[in-house]
């Protein structure tokens, strides 16, 4: 008899994320044998979970053609070796990919239909561009002026919300451009990220054999005198920058999901119970503002407030993009509960991928913080959305976190 249940976030890995092109890691690599590495990873990790009990596999790809089309779900589970018994499907909500495969997979878990599920997502952004070069917009769209024809432009949506709201400057999102790569090296630094990336192997132009394990695009010299320097290339004397925005990236990431019953049964170890989460759509134009009304109804929904929360992973898209947010909800720019191992900017956003790698971010920082009971991983997406999800730590104790002396 199926029952109601809690969802649980049991272990989440990902790639190294490379830079898309010729010249990033992952060139000669498929997008498809990216994903397999990161669903070995964690089943690896976790050999006390019987392959045949996974329920269902859900990949989210933008893009889905070539080696990131054929139902990757279905494709990357066989590859994966996988008992052929269980199923996969393909997902996309553009950036939001992984964050819906993860949404999906809990909304049948929570009605009792599942116990087990894998979740994630791809973006090979070299091979597959935002578009894929053959999508077909309905004309209705521009000819009745549904939607403005750089829409899909994602830099011009974020050069708007600089328009749209003036104390949004471009000192501000330089700031925080250049505090994410400082962030993202030091957690590499203290070893934060490392354990939660799958090493993939990795062939050069030239054939020779390598091995990718970090993320290649960080650029931890950055400063503000270089990023006043950048061009804007969205706009003659704009304020959005290369140094402001995430660079083009290729990655995989998957999460492991588990109902009650499965987490008894197994005596699997949750990292995170999910509390609630949100969609919501905005103006296309101004995608940005997404996650404000998104993060707004998973806070409704949890019956909680921004103040209730403890930890914030939000995916930076653009500097800017963030910045909206925290301003929203009253949330200083340099708040140490932000993006604490730094973000996108730094890292890179594969964009279906990324959702499921702030989720692992979180994860990873709720063991190590006690104190905190809630966190969030919200993100902008593409077509004017919002995504968000709410976590509880299972590590919470409700003591305060006491300063240093």
């Amino acid at each position: 008899m199926a029952e109601i249940s809690d969802v649980y976030f049991i272990d989440g890995m990902r790639t190294p994320f490379g830079r898309a092109g010729e010249k990033g890691m992952y060139w000669n690599t498929r997008a498809d044998d990216l994903v397999v590495k990161a669903i070995r990873g964690v089943i690896e990790r976790n050999p006390d979970v019987p392959l045949d009990r996974i329920d269902d596999v859900a990949i989210a790809a933008t893009t889905q053609q070539g080696d990131q089309g054929l139902t990757l779900g279905r494709t990357a589970a066989i590859l994966a070796g996988l008992p052929q018994s269980v199923p996969g499907f393909a997902i996309d909500r553009m950036c939001a990919g992984a964050m819906t495969s993860v949404t999906t997979m809990a909304g049948s878990i929570g009605i009792g239909m599942y116990d087990l599920a894998l979740a994630g997502g791809v973006e090979h952004m070299g091979r597959h561009p935002l578009g894929g070069g053959d999508t077909d917009p309905n004309p209705r769209f521009l000819t009745e002026k549904l939607v403005s024809a750089d829409a899909l432009n994602m830099g011009i949506t974020a050069e708007r919300l600089h328009d749209r709201f003036p104390v949004l400057t471009k000192e501000r999102a330089d700031r925080f451009g250049m505090r994410s790569q400082q962030k993202a090296q030091a957690a590499y630094d203290a070893g934060k990220l490392q354990p939660d990336l799958v090493p993939v192997a990795v062939k050069s132009a030239d054939g020779a054999w390598g091995l990718a394990t970090e993320d290649e695009g960080r650029r931890p010299e950055t400063t503000m005198e270089g990023l006043a320097q950048l061009k804007t290339p969205f706009r003659p004397h704009g304020r959005v920058t290369a140094g402001t925005s995430s660079p083009l990236t290729d990655g995989a990431t998957i999460s492991l999901l588990a109902g009650s019953r499965a987490v008894k049964e197994l005596g699997l170890t949750p990292k995170m119970r999910m509390v609630s989460f949100g969609f919501a759509g905005v103006q296309p134009e101004v995608m940005g503002i997404g996650p404000i009304p998104s993060t707004e109804k998973a806070l409704a929904k949890a019956g909680l407030t921004i103040d209730d929360i403890g930890l914030f992973e939000l995916n930076e898209a653009f500097a800017v993009q963030v910045l909206s947010l925290l301003d929203h909800f009253g949330i200083d720019d340099d708040d140490p509960r932000v993006n604490p191992w730094g973000g996108a900017i730094a890292v890179g956003h594969p964009l279906a991928a990324s959702g499921v790698r702030l989720m692992i971010q979180l994860a990873a920082q709720f063991a190590e913080r006690p104190d905190v009971r809630y966190g969030l991983t919200a993100m902008c997406v593409g077509l004017g959305q919002g995504g968000s999800v709410i976590w509880e730590n299972p590590h919470y104790t409700g003591k305060k976190k006491t300063a240093k002396k």
